[in-house]
Parts: C-alpha cells; structure tokens; sequence
C-alpha cells in the first residue's frame, strides 16, 4: 500500500490513544467489547466511548497460562494475559466490559476479569429461531440498555439510539465497500493490508475519522494505486478465509499465503464479512438491534445455517480459487463445524477447503507453510 496512506493510518492511530485520553479526563466513559454479538449502539447512544478487546497477540499468552489451562484458545489467553499483565492500553481505558456467552472458555474467563474490570456479560441463546430465541435476547439487550445508562448517567432515548444506529451502519458500510475492492481481480489491496486498515480503523474512538478513512482508502484502491506488481509468476490465487477472527498478530496463516504467491482476497470471519451487516432504520431500535444482532453467523448457533448462506454469496463474488478454514487449537464450535463447511463448499463449488488447526505461537509455521504451499498447487 502507498507508503503516504500507511503513514496517514499509523499517525491517526497514534493519534487516537491521546483522543481517548482527553475524552476521559473530560468525563467520557470508554465501553470495551469482546464480541459481534454485542450492540455498539446502545453504548454509543450513551455518549461513550466503543472499543473492541479480543486479544491477537502472543506476547501474553504466558502471562494468561500461569492462571488459565494452556490447551485453551489462544484468543481467550491472550485477550486475559493483556488484562493481567496491563499492556493493551484499550483495555485500560475501558470503564467497563461487555462480555458473551459465545463459549464456555469466555464465560469462565469473564469471572476471572471480573476481578480486573467491572464486567456484564450477555447470556446468549444456543439457535436463532425467532420464536425461541428473540423474546430472551431482547430481555438481554433491554437489560445490556439500563446497565449502560446506569454507568454512564446518560438516558439512551430512541432519537439517540437511531442516530447511533445511522452511524454504525455508515461505519459497517464503509468497512464493507472496503471489503469489496478486492472483488476485482487481480485483487488491489493483499490480505495483510486489508486486514492492517480493518484493525486499526475498529479502534478509532472519533467513528467519523474511521469512516473518511475506510472510503479513502477504498476509492485508491479502486484506482489501482495502493499495490505494487507483485504477480508471482502469473495471477495469483484467491483465497477466502473462514473460521475464527484474525487480527495483527494473529495472522500468520494470511502472510503464509501471501509469501507463497497467493492472496487472501475475503474474510468471512468476524474479522471481516460478518461485519457486513444493517441495522433496519425503520423499525423500533430496540427491535431492530435485537433481531440484527442475533441472525450473526457464529458457530455458537446450532445450527449456524448464516455462516453457509454468507460463503455461499462470497465465493462466487469474490471469484475465489480456494478456501482455507481456519480453526484456533481448542475451538470446537468451529472445529465441528469444519466437517459440514468443507462438505458444504465441495458441494456447491467443487471446492476443496484446506482446514488448519493452529494457535498464535510461531513453532508450527513451517508446518503450515508446506501444507499451504501443497494447496496452492493442487488448485
């Protein structure tokens, strides 16, 4: 990517910390998330503060083991090693955390934090049939709503919540034309750069700044400016990730593949496409948040029916050459799963996905190099 937009990113991001710094001491609370599931509105229409806290590094994953077991997710051991060692400045500055209940090692994890940071955890239904399932969510939300205003002292009216709800589909919207630059081919924008921009502009407190920059960016990237010719000795392959979310640090399968001459043109992951979604702006906000927070496409769901209708639509879009599935070591929502997606893909798209089982540390990338690099040549 041109050297003037990465600096451009770098420089806002450095930037932000002091934002949230300033935004504090004038009496703004900061609200952390772990997960999709979690409605940014609601905090939003409290004048807060969002950020998102999912840890993606490995750096303090030892920290987290001398509390936690050491066969768990390495994205729970590192998202608790940041809190125990206090290294993720985001985590400091979040007055409160808003958990999940997507897996039993988060749950536990959550009352472990409890003891670092004010927590509420919202209990998540196990399947998205509206008339199971709806009734119980919205309780949470209406619950999730009168904790927000309880901490912040702000009364979330319904013009507050639909101007925060107008925001966040603009932002969505942004990261999804993003997204979709790459459904050209040959693809504008790698894989890692794709997912730099991502990362860093979901943490950006000033929702407006992430928004001008994403449609920034977009707009180069569509002009073909923002990648060298790196062809590989041809085109290069497409491949679309799945599975569990990625971030900086957590992205060594994505550089794999781009050293081996591929790109990873999609993510159907929480890191990218499931984050492509509207909130329905004509309906009660309150509904409208319940109903769209829930149809996400997680493995927690049984059955997790969203995550085939999105691959379904993002193969073809993205003329995508192979899938790789990617699985975290102790993930067996998304382990299970993979069964059903390679069978799913291979059926639909005599697509044969390649399934990988790693964690966050270093030691196997060797092994995952010769098995990718076996993929690529089979297709």
């Amino acid at each position: 990517m041109k050297t003037v937009l990465l600096n451009k990113l770098q420089h806002i991001s450095e930037k932000n910390l002091m934002a949230i710094e300033d935004a504090k001491t004038n009496g703004r609370k900061v609200i952390g998330f772990y997960c999709l599931y979690s409605p940014t509105e609601i905090a939003l229409a409290a004048e807060a503060i969002v950020l998102p806290l999912c840890g993606t590094r490995n750096d303090p994953i030892a920290a987290a083991e001398e509390i936690l077991p050491r066969n768990l997710c390495p994205l729970i051991k590192s998202s608790f090693g940041f809190a125990v060692t206090g290294t993720c400045p985001f985590f400091g500055f979040s007055d409160i955390i808003i958990g999940d209940t997507t897996c039993d090692g988060k749950k536990k994890m959550f009352e472990l934090l409890s003891q670092h940071k004010p927590i509420h955890v919202l209990q998540l239904p196990q399947n998205q049939d509206s008339r199971i399932a709806l009734s119980f969510w919205r309780a949470q939300i209406d619950l999730f709503k009168s904790i927000i205003e309880d901490h912040t002292g702000v009364a979330i009216t319904p013009e507050r919540l639909r101007k925060a709800i107008n925001l966040m589909n603009r932002e969505r919207t942004s990261r999804k034309a993003l997204m979709d630059v790459n459904k050209i081919d040959p693809a504008p924008l790698s894989g890692s750069n794709l997912l730099e921009i991502m990362f860093k502009a979901g943490f950006l407190a000033d929702k407006q700044k992430a928004i001008a920059l994403m449609d920034e960016i977009s707009a180069e990237a569509v002009k073909g400016t923002l990648r060298e010719n790196n062809s590989h000795n041809g085109r290069r392959k497409r491949i679309l990730l799945t599975g569990v979310p990625v971030g900086l640090g957590s992205d060594k399968v994505v550089n794999i593949v781009e050293q081996c001459g591929a790109d990873v043109v999609a993510f159907e992951n929480c890191t990218g496409y499931k984050q492509a979604f509207t909130v329905d702006e004509d309906k009660d906000p309150m509904d409208a948040l319940a109903e769209q927070y829930l149809a996400t496409p997680c493995s927690v769901m049984s059955p997790n029916t969203g995550r085939f209708d999105l691959l379904k639509k993002m193969i073809p879009d993205f003329k995508v050459d192979g899938v790789i599935d990617l699985t975290w070591q102790a993930c067996h929502t998304y382990n299970v799963e993979a069964y059903q997606v390679s069978k799913f893909i291979h059926g639909n798209f005599g697509i044969s996905p390649l399934h990988l089982e790693t964690d966050y540390a270093e030691s196997d990338t060797e092994q995952l190099r010769v098995r990718i690099e076996a993929y690529l040549e089979m297709i």
